[in-house]
C-alpha cells in the first residue's frame, strides 16, 4: 500500500459553486515535493489539514473531522472506465490518492500511518455536493456517485507529519466493530435506518455523524 500523490488546491472562481465567495479549492493537483499535514482546528474555523491546500467553504468542508480526504486510485480507474475519460490523481478533489488500500472497506476509527510520522484516523465518507458535480461536468453526478457507494474517506490527524508521493501506507489500528466507510455512507444518505449501527464506532465517527446517529436513536429507537 502506498501514497501515489498528495494533492493541493488553490482558490479558484467558478460559476458552479454555491459558496458566498464563489471560490472553490476542489481542483487539486499533485504536489511536486513533501507536504506537511497538521490538525487544522474545529469545523468552521480550521480548513484543510494539508498545508497549502485551500478550503473555501468551511461550512461544509475542512476542520478536524475532515482534515484530509483520501480516494483510491482503483476507484478512480473504475470511474475512468465508466465515464470514458481519463481522471488524473486529485480529479475528485482528494488530498491523498492511494494505491492498494481498500478505502471504502476501511473501518471508522481505523488508523493509517503514512511515511515516518503522519498518523490519520478514518471518520466518515465524503458526501457529494453541487460543486463536485460542476467540477466534473457530469449531469446527475450527485445521485450517480451516491448510488455507486465508494465515497472515499475523510480523516482526522492524530499525529502530524510530512508526506510525499511514494510513501508507504500502513494500517496501524483496525477497530473490532463492523462500521465501514461504506456502511456509514449508506446510513447518512440512502438508508437512514442504518444510523443506529453506526454507534458501535463511537468517538471514531465524525462528530456530526455521531450526533445524527444519537438523535435518530433518541427519536426512533435502535
Amino acid at each position: 500500500m502506498r501514497l501515489l500523490s498528495v494533492n493541493v488546491g488553490r482558490p479558484e472562481s467558478v460559476a458552479y459553486t454555491d459558496t458566498e465567495s464563489g471560490l472553490t479549492g476542489i481542483d487539486k493537483r499533485p504536489a511536486d515535493g513533501p507536504v506537511r499535514v497538521v490538525a487544522p482546528g474545529p469545523k468552521g474555523v480550521g480548513g484543510s489539514g494539508v498545508v497549502g491546500d485551500a478550503v473555501c467553504d468551511m461550512r461544509h468542508h475542512g476542520g478536524d473531522d475532515q482534515a484530509v480526504y483520501a480516494f483510491a486510485r482503483e476507484d478512480l480507474d473504475a470511474w475512468e472506465r465508466e465515464l470514458g475519460r481519463p481522471l488524473r490523481s486529485g480529479a475528485f478533489g482528494e488530498n491523498l490518492t492511494t494505491e492498494g488500500l481498500d478505502v471504502t472497506g476501511a473501518k471508522i476509527g481505523e488508523r493509517w500511518q503514512i511515511g515516518p510520522d503522519l498518523v490519520l484516523e478514518v471518520t466518515s465518507g465524503r458526501i457529494p455536493c453541487r460543486t463536485f458535480q460542476g467540477h466534473l461536468g457530469e449531469r446527475g453526478w450527485v445521485k450517480r456517485f451516491t448510488r455507486q457507494g465508494s465515497p472515499g474517506a475523510y480523516l482526522r490527524v492524530i499525529e502530524p507529519g510530512e508526506i510525499r508521493a511514494g510513501d508507504p501506507i500502513e494500517v496501524v489500528h483496525r477497530p473490532d466493530h463492523e462500521v465501514t466507510v461504506a456502511l456509514q455512507f449508506r446510513a447518512v444518505t440512502t438508508e437512514r435506518e442504518l444510523l443506529p449501527r453506526l454507534l458501535a464506532a463511537a468517538e471514531g465517527l465524525h462528530t456530526g455523524v455521531l450526533r445524527d446517529a444519537r438523535d435518530y436513536v433518541a427519536k426512533y429507537g435502535s
